[in-house]
């Protein structure tokens, strides 16, 4: 198992992160698969639905036959028996919506990378207080890519994961790396209108390839 700092250089490394649900294990796979493909390493599965447990574990089995060096993990957790219940399933990483101090605890138990949410200066100051190493600033389209400059002020070494608004453009990512984002999650802007595995890949790969040149 991974360590929680492991995670998180793995994820600053490779810093595009899809956020995905589906109910049905076999097309999860697929999607995990086609991502894969297109060269992303970190995987956030979201807990949204009843047998989103079941559908993990499946994800899990997956990673370790065919995706060994994908860091695969769970968001939308509140509790910390759900936070318990997927990382003993295998997630290497729990995000948040908010922040909640028992779900910090117990990925501190386990040494498992904890990403809660949070929007305002106090809200991302008291995560870090609790031990984030990633903030995620959600909802990111209610803010915008200006107001990550402005946090850049005075929290300028926060490392900060933005979801929702980030669409899957090299535009996009521009705006939003440029600003001063070291994460992004992409959800449904990812997948839409895209039911086809290898269509996935295809819209995958050029944008790591993109983010892999823009660093160097």
């Amino acid at each position: 198992m991974l360590s929680s700092s492991d995670v998180i250089t793995r994820t600053l490394a490779a810093p595009l992160v899809p956020v995905f649900y589906h109910a049905d294990a076999a097309y999860a796979q697929s999607m995990v698969r086609a991502c894969y493909a297109g060269g992303i390493r970190v995987f956030e599965f979201t807990n949204r639905g009843a047998n989103a447990f079941e559908v993990f574990q499946e994800l899990a089995k997956l990673t370790e036959s065919e995706c060994p060096d994908l860091v695969l993990g769970i968001g939308t957790i509140y509790t910390a028996a759900d936070a318990e219940r997927f990382i003993a399933a295998g997630a290497a990483f729990v995000v948040q919506p908010v922040t909640t101090a028992d779900v910090a605890a117990a990925c501190q138990r386990h040494d498992v990378a904890w990403l809660p949410g949070a929007l305002t200066p106090n809200e991302i100051h008291a995560a870090t207080q609790l031990g984030a190493q990633i903030v995620k600033i959600f909802p990111g389209n209610f803010v915008g890519a200006d107001y990550i400059k402005s946090l850049r002020g005075p929290m300028p070494t926060t490392k900060l994961m933005v979801t929702g608004g980030v669409e899957p453009t090299e535009a996009s990512l521009t705006e939003w790396f440029g600003a001063g984002v070291n994460v992004v999650g992409i959800g449904s802007q990812l997948f839409k209108g895209v039911g086809d595995p290898a269509a996935i890949t295809a819209r995958v790969a050029p944008l790591m390839t993109f983010l892999s040149t823009r660093k160097k």
